[in-house]
């Protein structure tokens, strides 16, 4: 990986593409610790460090949520509405038209995503705002001067995630990588100082459980690497035909599947789901006590997300997910009528429904595995900080994120550098 950065180094159109793109990242990081106006700064920190919402979006966010900054919200209203543009191309049916016209189609979704972001950026944005005016973290008094902040900050936080958008669009264009990709990893990145705070505090009275920490990090970090290059290879022949003079056909090849071939997306759904009745404590307060309902802030309670109980459901609904997310994702019908249009069949198995009877076999025990390695590598933070005593801040999420993303960059560093006869990161 090193000797790609370096190589690349010495390209004049990727070393520009690389600073744009750290250009680009300083700028969010920027963005991140500029408050927006009529906040109270010093209070709002002070609570969302202790909060567990809070402290699971700042990961997501870079921090921005704790200084009530401009990129508060950073790149989630855009991954959610990317989630929900792609399970909706599934469900309409013009959604579903424009994913399969090509570039031209791809444009539009992108529009559409767009839009979507804004509208979720306001509606978190207001949201945000009325959780600040009622827990006091707000400088102003007075009904219109309320009514005013009120203005000021929901639009700050709505331009602020239009321009993060935005910023995630120029790498694209002019930088390296993914662009929202980047931002998100820029931002998990930034929360790597406080927790290396968080460790040396703790190895002066917890050295035993630090180093299990530190050791655990690195091993997981491996088997994620390890993991999201596994595949499963569906062997596949193609029979000979002859055209003319010229005879086609007649190679072996193979279906890759992916081991993890839903990605991050299963932990986001799931965390997203699970996250709800923190929230509500978050927003409400103790308003279940005062109203003697202590049964249901005894059962919102059971979700935290430090607790047994939120441990298992999490496990659960991660491997529900990645079912789910493979199944909008891949069809075996369609491949297995893919494959006998084109000539070619599995060994052994015959064309039509045997096909895709294997396919769908295999991808459910494929995607069993990958559920599996979801479920362990985001729960394993947990364990380890009930073990050790240690709030672990950088999750399992997080690190497989951090590594994914690394991952994709380097591989488009050395697909372009490829293309320029430079030797790198495949020797």
């Amino acid at each position: 990986m090193i000797e790609t950065l370096k190589n690349a180094w010495k390209v004049k159109e990727l070393r520009n593409k690389i600073l744009f793109t750290i250009f680009i990242i300083v700028i969010f990081r920027i963005g991140s610790v500029i408050p927006v106006p009529y906040i109270n700064v010093s209070k709002l920190w002070n609570a969302t460090t202790t909060n567990d919402f809070f402290n699971y979006l700042s990961i997501l966010t870079g921090g921005g949520l704790e200084y009530g900054a401009i990129f508060a919200m950073s790149v989630t209203p855009y991954i959610n509405s990317s989630i929900i543009i792609q399970l909706l191309c599934v469900a309409i049916p013009a959604l579903e038209r424009l994913s399969k016209e090509g570039e031209e189609g791809q444009k539009k979704l992108a529009t559409i995503t767009r839009y979507t972001t804004v509208a979720l950026s306001l509606i978190q944005g207001t949201a945000y705002y009325f959780y600040l005016r009622n827990s006091g973290y707000l400088s102003v008094s007075g009904s219109g001067a309320r009514v005013f902040a009120a203005f000021v900050i929901v639009l700050a936080f709505t331009a602020g995630s239009a321009l993060v958008m935005w910023l995630g669009e120029q790498i694209d264009v002019k930088g390296i990588g993914n662009g929202i990709s980047i931002l998100l990893f820029a931002g998990i990145l930034s929360r790597g100082p406080q927790a290396f705070e968080v460790l040396i505090k703790n190895f002066k009275t917890n050295p035993v459980a630090v180093v299990g920490i530190v050791i655990a990090f690195f091993v997981v970090i491996g088997f994620i690497v390890w993991m999201t290059d596994a595949e499963r290879r569906i062997p596949v022949q193609y029979a000979k035909r002859v055209v003319g003079n010229k005879m086609y056909g007649g190679q072996n090849t193979h279906i890759p599947i992916k081991v993890n071939m839903s990605g991050v997306m299963p932990i986001i759904f799931a965390s997203s789901i699970l996250m709800l009745p923190t929230m509500i404590l978050s927003f409400a307060g103790d308003k279940y006590t005062i109203y003697n309902q202590p049964s249901w802030h005894k059962f919102l309670t059971l979700f935290s997300t430090r607790g047994v109980f939120y441990a298992v459901i999490y496990f659960i609904m991660i491997i529900a997910f990645a079912y789910f997310y493979t199944t909008i994702q891949f069809n075996p019908v369609e491949m297995a009528n893919n494959l006998r249009k084109n000539g070619g069949a599995i060994p052994g198995i015959r064309p039509g429904k045997p096909s895709s009877d294997f396919i769908s076999k295999i991808l459910s025990r494929i995607t069993l595995l990958g559920a599996l390695f979801l479920s362990v590598i985001a729960i394993l933070p947990i364990a380890i900080g009930n073990i050790g005593k240690i709030n672990v801040s950088l999750g399992g999420t997080s690190i497989l994120i951090m590594v994914g993303v690394a991952l994709d960059t380097v591989k488009n560093l050395e697909s372009q550098m490829m293309m320029r006869h430079y030797k790198g990161f495949l020797d």
